[in-house]
């Protein structure tokens, strides 16, 4: 890993509205700096992966926590194999280069880390032989990237089956199904898609992972139904289980099974834990969050905070 450099002391008072520093080719550079070139293939034919990871301010104790980055070092280096290669780096390597990044930007709000591989070769034929992957990351402040109550349809699009381009990895060309869902959506008045697979079995939103709850049973598609092994689905599987003493079924969703849910919910990193409360003009419920989402965004947000010392082993500080 290249050296630390050092770096003027920021105000701490103001929030940062955008970042300053990226990790690129080996060392802390201005993220103006961090530039890949027009001819790269990951430009040209999206051969790259990337990790999605979670970073929440407690004003409280002064603390910014990183949420789970063990589990996402594994799931984004898991990624990487797909391609038959590896970063230049360790999972130690990539931790610590977060946690620098990150006391680089001085953050006193909540803020989002993106580790990414990418294919830097400068050809016209895609493959992944004979290639130079290259490992860069950067972080920026971030919200709410959905709202917690959202509107959604089914969308037209499905979901990539995973012989097709791997489910189970966040690989960058994959996106574009997302994108496509997502516009869907938005062009159509919604908030978010829900995509299904090649079966005509609900698989996920855009981006996030999907639970329902029927008759008291918190219900959700396995791993195995081109979807994303999600961290914070993970997450939520193991709070409905222990903290809310629910039943939790992974199995295959039909398309009608969500109009008569008597919950849906999203959940994911950018997510976090959001209620869908209309699907194709039907109310969900009663159309507000049902006690289900409720309690798990509570229990949830208490979790990444640092609120909740049950589950402080979750949580990497970074001051």
């Amino acid at each position: 890993m290249a050296q630390t450099m050092q770096v003027p002391i920021l105000a701490r008072a103001q929030a940062k509205t955008h970042p300053q520093w990226a990790f690129f080719k080996g060392e802390f550079v201005p993220i103006a700096d961090a530039k890949v070139s027009i001819m790269a293939q990951a430009i040209n034919y999206g051969i790259g992966a990337f990790g999605g990871i979670r970073a929440y301010w407690n004003s409280e104790q002064q603390q910014l926590y990183v949420f789970r980055i063990e589990n996402h070092m594994r799931r984004f280096l898991n990624a990487c194999r797909l391609f038959n290669t590896m970063p230049p780096y360790s999972a130690d390597d990539i931790r610590r280069i977060i946690l620098e990044l990150l006391r680089r930007e001085e953050y006193r709000e909540d803020a989002y880390i993106r580790p990414l591989l990418y294919n830097a070769t400068e050809d016209i034929t895609p493959r992944f032989y004979d290639v130079a992957f290259e490992f860069a990351c950067f972080s920026r402040p971030q919200g709410d990237y959905i709202r917690l109550q959202v509107r959604a349809c089914v969308s037209s699009w499905r979901r990539l089956d995973d012989n097709m381009v791997p489910s189970r990895g966040k690989l960058t060309g994959a996106y574009v199904n997302s994108a496509f869902s997502r516009s869907e959506a938005h062009w159509n008045g919604y908030d978010e898609a829900i995509v299904l697979n090649h079966d005509g079995h609900v698989a996920e939103g855009s981006a996030m992972n999907l639970f329902i709850v029927r008759d008291g049973t918190l219900i959700t598609p396995p791993v195995t139904d081109n979807i994303l092994e999600g961290i914070t689905r993970h997450t939520l599987l193991q709070l409905a289980r222990d903290e809310l003493s629910l039943p939790v079924v992974e199995r295959s969703i039909d398309r009608t099974e969500l109009y008569i849910a008597d919950e849906v919910i999203f959940c994911g990193t950018g997510a976090q834990v959001a209620s869908v409360v209309e699907i194709d003009h039907r109310q969900i419920g009663d159309g507000q969050s049902g006690p289900v989402g409720r309690a798990l965004q509570e229990t949830y947000f208490a979790i990444v905070r640092g609120k909740n010392q049950k589950y402080a082993s979750w949580l990497t500080p970074v001051y």
